[in-house]
């Protein structure tokens, strides 16, 4: 299987536990990994045989942008069940950055996978 990778994806979202936290939307940077079968692609040379991946960033950033969760982890969920279903991928993981949010620490990362068979 195929993948495809985008990295440090900016996304804003309503995310936190605390009432700080939800006062506006906070900068998250998103690495996302889709598998996905592109041997068409390979063939054509193509756009229209593989995942847009300029679509799939955009759609990402949308979904996430109009969401309230409080935590990285269910946010991640609801992200990965969206690609499955938005997207012909077979699988998609998805890291969650959010910077700045302790003290000692330049940022936390939650890591959140799925997969059309466990979905």
């Amino acid at each position: 299987m195929d993948q495809i990778h985008i990295r440090d994806l900016n996304v804003d979202a309503l995310i936190g536990v605390y009432d700080w936290e939800r006062t506006q939307k906070t900068r998250l940077l998103i690495d996302v990994s889709i598998c996905a079968d592109l041997m068409q692609a390979r063939i054509s040379d193509n756009v229209a045989d593989t995942i847009d991946y300029a679509k799939l960033a955009d759609f990402i950033q949308n979904e996430a942008g109009a969401t309230r969760f409080e935590l990285l982890e269910a946010l991640g969920h609801f992200l990965c069940q969206s690609v499955l279903s938005a997207f012909a991928v077979s699988s998609v993981s998805l890291a969650i950055t959010k910077p700045n949010i302790l003290p000692d620490a330049r940022a936390v990362t939650v890591t959140i996978s799925a997969s059309k068979h466990n979905a």
